[in-house]
């Protein structure tokens, strides 16, 4: 899969670590013009190590999305490729899903996502020119317990994806969604304890028996393996590909 690359200006989005941190080195090192958001203002220094700018934003406030866009502009006259990665994670049995949480990660992980591309259209459709990439989950296919509202937020972001992929594909737009399984991020990091707490299990015996029970491949995914994907679905190369759900599940779904 091999991509032809242009400098190109690119907002990702939750990249203070994990994916969206992969992401924005990798762009980087193609020569693209990167501004990362994330809310967490640690995300700054990893930004310029990367050799990117920094915007500290809380997109669950419609306001602070539109905001971001608007310094991408500010910065570079335009937006080329959008990145929608940031994310959250609460592990709840229904019954005891606390509203306030839903509502944050319905809001950063699926309504923010919305706002976002909506902000970047104009200048996408513009140039004629434009990649919408959301970063989804193995769970916006399948299901797990206690993940209500995650796995709410990323089968959205699928109907979301398409859509934009239909609005899209005479302007020169489109759109698709990556659908990793378990990767080597902090935030898989922090579901492992939390997974533990909810099944009555050790830790590794969450990682086994849970995270890689439906997996082929019998390991976590590394973040740099979604950058590459995710560079791709960014390129000129990738002009014929659109609406499209891309699996990097290990052979999760495969069954």
């Amino acid at each position: 899969m091999s991509a032809s690359v242009t400098p190109r200006v690119a907002l990702v989005t939750g990249t203070s670590s994990g994916i969206g941190e992969a992401v924005v080195r990798h762009f980087c090192r193609l020569g693209h013009q990167v501004l990362a958001v994330d809310f967490n203002p640690a995300g700054r220094e990893v930004a310029e190590e990367a050799g990117a700018s920094f915007f500290q934003a809380d997109l669950t406030d419609g306001d602070a999305c539109r905001a971001a866009v608007a310094e991408a502009i500010k910065r570079f006259g335009r937006v080329d490729v959008l990145v929608n990665n940031a994310g959250v994670q609460h592990v709840s049995p229904i019954e005891e899903f606390p509203e306030a949480k839903w509502r944050q990660i319905i809001d950063l992980m699926l309504t923010a996502p919305f706002l976002l591309s909506q902000a970047v259209w104009p200048s996408m459709r513009e140039n004629g020119w434009g990649r919408i990439v959301n970063i989804a989950s193995v769970h916006a296919q399948v299901a797990s317990p206690g993940k209500s509202a995650y796995i709410s937020a990323k089968h959205g972001m699928i109907g979301l994806t398409k859509t934009a992929a239909l609005e899209g594909g005479n302007q020169g737009i489109t759109a698709n969604a990556i659908c990793p399984a378990y990767v080597k991020t902090p935030l898989v990091d922090n579901q492992i304890a939390d997974q533990a707490k909810l099944h009555g299990m050790q830790e590794q015996e969450v990682i086994e028996q849970i995270m890689l029970k439906n997996a082929a491949v019998k390991r976590l995914i590394e973040p740099a393996e979604v950058a590459e994907l995710v560079a791709y679905l960014a390129s000129d190369s990738a002009g014929a590909v659109t609406g499209a759900s891309w699996n990097i599940d290990l052979g999760w779904t495969a069954q």
